[in-house]
């Protein structure tokens, strides 16, 4: 295959996808440490919650559009792809948090006692949070395809503005969550919103 015709079909042989999910499982381990971090040298308060709401969404924007990136979505192929390459993103960064994270205790008990002491609670939460989260990043990438290039800055930053707005409006009202997860969840929202907004579009 020439590297103009790459350029412009959806990449999802098998190789391809376990190689840029493997990316995506480290590019997520990374992010949850740099969290971790951030939580535990830093104090409680209002720079603690901003930094760590960075955190959140510059892992958002990677975890979700570098798979549609890497699988130069532009049909329902490359969408799939995009979602496949998510998914095994998740199953690599659950082998990193089995082999390190768990080892050296990196969670706080509550972490665990949400699911009533289970370590394993929130993994099939993961798989299916970092599979949408590609699969929205997927569609949106094939429609932005259709009418021009697309560019991860070009996505982004209208999910990124509606993340902010979101998570705003909810500390405005007095949402008793915390803004790193208010951030987190404006962002899967406003995605996901620009998803459904590419499919109306394409009908």
């Amino acid at each position: 295959m020439t590297t103009s015709a790459m350029a412009t079909t959806d990449r999802t042989d098998f190789k391809h996808v376990l190689v840029s999910g493997t990316k995506v499982g480290v590019v997520t381990g990374v992010a949850v440490i740099v969290s971790l971090l951030v939580t535990r040298l830093l104090p409680a308060g209002l720079t603690r919650d901003l930094i760590f709401s960075v955190v959140v969404l510059g892992a958002g924007v990677l975890v979700s559009l570098l798979p549609a990136h890497w699988a130069m979505s532009r049909n329902t192929e490359g969408v799939a792809g995009a979602a496949a390459i998510g998914l095994w993103g998740t199953v690599v960064f659950m082998a990193i948090d089995i082999v390190l994270l768990r080892n050296v205790r990196a969670y706080p008990w509550t972490w665990d006692a949400i699911g009533g002491g289970s370590t394993w609670w929130y993994l099939p939460i993961w798989w299916m949070l970092g599979t949408f989260l590609a699969w929205m990043g997927g569609l949106v990438t094939a429609a932005r395809h259709a009418r021009e290039s697309a560019t991860l800055s070009g996505i982004g930053g209208p999910a990124l503005i509606g993340a902010v707005v979101l998570a705003g409006a909810g500390k405005l009202i007095g949402c008793p969550v915390a803004l790193p997860v208010l951030t987190g969840a404006g962002y899967t929202v406003s995605l996901t919103a620009l998803a459904l907004i590419s499919l109306v579009r394409k009908a």
